[in-house]
């Protein structure tokens, strides 16, 4: 499996922050740059989220944290490094401008990867010298917790290293689902966009608030979708005759007027201020900053229950999690057998009398 022995991250913000983690307490050395004055600050605070969780999810050490180290400039942050994460504003011209940075002082051989949320790789390649070994890798927030991982490739990604950013990514606990071919917004994306859009309907015509619609969610299907996603979930609605028999049976409902996906709501103040509003009266008892070790928590807690399914073996993200945390635990193993073996070394002996 291909390692990353140093990386960069360009961009520090809520998604390049959880990069930052994830690589972090993967025990990989992270140069970071960001111009925000505020970056340092904001990046130390998902640090110091990420490491709660990790201590807490993996009970048998972690190994050797890497160095976070940020650079004054693009080039001083990529300058030797082997995996280069880009996660900046979702800006086609940022990101043509952050690339042709990255590319003017990256090894040659050097892997990138973009986080953007809709981008096509091809479209942001179009300038660079070397498209072969950049492509999209989209995860999900918080990425130092949630495994999947959407690989993109473009028109002239080379197989080589669509295969390399698997090995890369897998070996930080992802999940890697390579896409087939390029859409805008790729899988996730899109899936939540119909939903977002559904929801944005529902709350503007007064059916529901946006907490409950939130309890709809987390009470009822989230929670099959957090094991079994839909297909798998909807086989079992069939009953013994399987999904042939639900696709008999809901297909029609595709025909009936159920959703509003088409008739999106117009995004306006009023509409913000609905949902803001009813967000604030949700959720303002907590910061951001508890909101995320809540949820972290949570978190921890489902894949440690998909974990002991299956007699032990884990189901879904269970079993990843498993691996994972098992992984980590080898690697805080060997950090300390590599700390015993250095005080050894530096004892002094003591004389013969």
């Amino acid at each position: 499996m291909k390692f990353i022995r140093k990386a960069a991250c360009i961009g520090g913000g809520v998604i390049g922050g959880g990069w930052i983690a994830r690589l972090a307490l993967n025990g990989i050395d992270v140069a970071v740059f960001d111009p925000h004055p505020e970056a340092k600050r904001k990046v130390d605070e998902v640090m110091a989220n990420a490491r709660r969780a990790y201590e807490r999810m993996a009970k048998k050490g972690l190994p050797k944290e890497g160095k976070v180290t940020f650079a004054k400039s693009i080039a001083e942050a990529v300058a030797g490094v082997d995996f280069i994460q880009e996660s900046v504003p979702e800006r086609m011209d940022v990101k043509l401008a952050t690339l042709a940075e990255i590319e003017a002082s990256a090894p040659a051989d050097a892997l990138i990867g973009s986080s953007t949320s809709g981008f096509k790789a091809t479209d942001m390649a179009k300038d660079m010298k070397h498209p072969e070994r950049f492509l999209v890798a989209h995860p999900f927030n918080p990425v130092y917790l949630l495994p999947i991982n959407e690989i993109v490739p473009g028109e002239k990604t080379a197989k080589a290293f669509v295969e390399r950013a698997r090995e890369v990514y897998t070996s930080i606990g992802m999940k890697c689902v390579v896409i087939n071919k390029e859409i805008d917004a790729f899988v996730g994306n899109r899936l939540l966009e119909a939903a977002w859009r559904e929801a944005l309907w529902l709350i503007k015509e007064e059916i529901c608030t946006v907490e409950e619609l939130d309890d709809i969610m987390r009470y009822g299907f989230g929670l099959r979708w957090a094991q079994m996603g839909m297909f798998q979930t909807y086989r079992i609605a069939g009953g013994e005759a399987g999904m042939r028999h639900f696709m008999a049976q809901f297909g029609p409902a595709l025909k009936w007027p159920w959703t509003k996906l088409m008739d999106v709501p117009e995004f306006n103040d009023e509409l913000v201020d609905l949902v803001a509003g009813q967000s604030d009266e949700q959720s303002g008892q907590w910061s951001i900053r508890e909101l995320e070790r809540i949820r972290d928590e949570n978190l921890i807690g489902i894949m440690e229950a998909l974990g002991k399914a299956e007699k032990g073996k884990g189901w879904g993200a269970g079993e990843l999690h498993n691996s994972y945390v098992k992984q980590l635990g080898k690697a805080a193993k060997a950090k300390v057998s590599k700390a015993a073996e250095k005080a050894r070394a530096t004892k002094p002996r003591k004389k013969k009398g």
